[in-house]
C-alpha cells in the first residue's frame, strides 16, 4: 500500500451514536453502512457488541451487509469484551477488532487504580487475545493525547509486537494543539523501532474545536488512518468530522495523500446521517452546513459573480451540495440585486437598479433576507414592470 494513502475509518455508527438522543436501530444502522462503504471508507466501526444485544445485532447485521470494507467492532481489554466481538463480526469478510486501555496517567491511576507496568501487560494481553480470532487487531491507547510520549512509545512497541496491526493514538479530550498532537505521532514514528510493521491512526476529539486540525496534523507527522464521524457527530464536542479531512486532503493536493472517497456524496451522506439521527446539521459547518456556499456581504457576492475562485474553494457540485446562493441581506450590494432580478427573468439598466436598490435596502433593514416574492413586488411598484 502506497503511503499517501489515507485509511479513512468510519465510527459514526458506534462513537458518532454517543450523542444523546441519536440512538439508531439496527435497520438505520446497516442503512448507514452501505451509504458510507458506497462512499468509499476503508473501515466502518460497526459497533460495541458487548453493550447491548441490539448492538450485537447491529454489528451482525452490518458484518452480513457490506462487502469491500473492513468491519470493525470495539472492546475493552476485557477477554469477554473480544469473544462477544469476534462473535459478532464472524460473518464480516475483513474482520477488525479493537481493543485497548487507558494509558494516561490521569486514566491508570484514576480510572483503574492501577500502575504503568500493569497496564502494560493488560495492553499486551488484550492484543494477544484479540490475534485468537482476526488478523485485523487495531489498539487504542485511550487518552494519549495526555500521556508520557515515552510510556506510550513503550506501549506501542509492545502491542505491535504482540500482533496488532493498526495503534490508534486518540486525543479522547480533545486536549492537544495540533502541533503537539503532530510531534506525538512523529515522537512515535522516530522512537518505536517495529513502527513499520503497523499503521497509526488519529482519533481526535473537538473539545477545543481542533480535531480536524489535530488529525491533519497527525497524517503530515506519518499517521495514515484517520478516524472520524459524518458531520462530527460524536460524545461531548464531537470527533473528526469526515467531510473536512477528505475535502482538505483534496484540496491540498501538495501534501500527497488520498482517501479514495467520492467527494460527490458527502453532502448527501451527511443529509442522511442527520435525518436518521435527527441531529440537525449547524448552517455553517463546512462543507455540509446550509451555509457553506451562501453568500450575503456585497463585497463577497460582487468578487463571487465575477469569478467563483474568488470567494469558494470548493464548487458546491464537487461535493453533491446544490449550486451556490446569492443571499439578499441589508449587507447585499447592487450586483447582487441585479444577479437575483435577472434570475427572475428581469433585466434592468443601471439607473433602473439604482433606484430599487434604494428601496431594496428599506425592506432589507426590516427583513433578515429579502426573498423573491418581495423583488417581484418591487419590480411591480418601483420601475412598474411585469414579466
Amino acid at each position: 500500500m502506497s503511503n499517501s494513502k489515507i485509511h479513512i475509518f468510519d465510527t459514526t455508527l458506534r462513537d458518532g451514536e454517543q450523542v444523546p438522543g441519536c440512538k439508531l436501530n439496527t435497520s438505520e444502522k446497516v442503512e448507514i453502512a452501505l451509504q458510507l462503504e458506497a462512499l468509499g471508507v476503508d473501515i466502518i466501526e460497526a459497533g460495541f457488541p458487548i453493550s447491548s444485544p441490539g448492538d450485537f445485532q447491529s454489528v451482525q447485521e452490518i458484518s452480513l451487509a457490506v462487502k469491500d470494507v473492513s468491519v470493525c467492532g470495539l472492546s475493552r481489554a476485557v477477554l469477554k469484551d473480544i469473544e462477544t466481538a469476534a462473535e459478532a463480526l464472524k460473518h464480516a469478510r475483513r474482520p477488525r477488532i479493537h481493543t485497548g486501555i487507558g494509558t494516561s496517567d490521569y486514566h491508570i491511576k484514576a480510572k483503574f487504580n492501577s500502575n504503568r507496568e500493569d497496564i502494560l501487560e493488560r495492553a499486551i494481553q488484550c492484543v494477544r487475545w484479540a490475534r485468537n480470532f482476526t488478523d485485523e487487531v487495531e489498539f487504542y491507547a485511550e487518552d494519549a493525547g495526555r500521556t508520557d510520549n515515552v510510556y506510550l512509545a513503550q506501549v506501542i512497541e509492545a502491542v505491535i509486537k504482540a500482533g496488532a496491526t493498526v495503534v490508534n493514538i486518540p486525543d479522547t479530550t480533545g486536549y492537544c494543539l495540533p502541533y503537539q498532537y503532530g510531534e506525538k505521532i512523529a515522537f512515535l514514528v522516530n522512537n518505536v523501532p517495529n513502527i513499520d510493521k503497523a499503521i497509526i491512526a488519529c482519533h481526535c476529539h473537538n473539545d477545543l474545536g481542533l480535531a480536524t486540525a489535530n488529525s491533519i496534523a497527525g497524517v503530515i507527522a506519518g499517521a495514515r488512518q484517520i478516524e472520524c464521524t459524518v458531520n462530527g457527530l460524536g460524545e461531548r464536542a464531537g470527533n473528526t468530522s469526515l467531510e473536512e479531512v477528505v475535502m482538505i486532503i483534496r484540496q491540498h493536493a501538495h501534501l500527497g495523500f488520498n482517501t479514495g472517497v467520492d467527494a460527490s456524496q458527502l453532502n448527501p451522506i451527511s443529509r442522511l446521517v442527520s435525518d436518521t439521527m435527527r441531529m440537525p446539521v449547524q448552517p455553517n459547518k463546512a462543507i455540509v452546513g446550509s451555509n457553506a456556499f451562501s453568500h450575503s456581504s456585497g463585497i463577497h457576492q460582487d468578487g463571487f459573480l465575477k469569478d467563483a475562485q474568488t470567494y469558494e474553494i470548493i464548487a458546491p457540485e464537487e461535493v453533491g451540495a446544490d449550486t451556490s446562493k446569492i443571499i439578499l441581506t441589508a449587507r447585499s450590494g447592487r450586483s447582487a440585486l441585479a444577479y437575483r432580478f435577472r434570475k427572475l427573468g428581469y433585466d434592468f439598466n443601471r439607473d433602473e437598479v439604482d433606484k430599487l436598490y434604494e428601496a431594496f435596502l428599506q425592506v432589507a433593514d426590516e427583513k433578515k433576507e429579502v426573498q423573491d416574492e418581495d423583488l417581484k413586488v418591487m419590480a411591480l411598484t418601483v420601475v412598474s414592470v411585469e414579466l
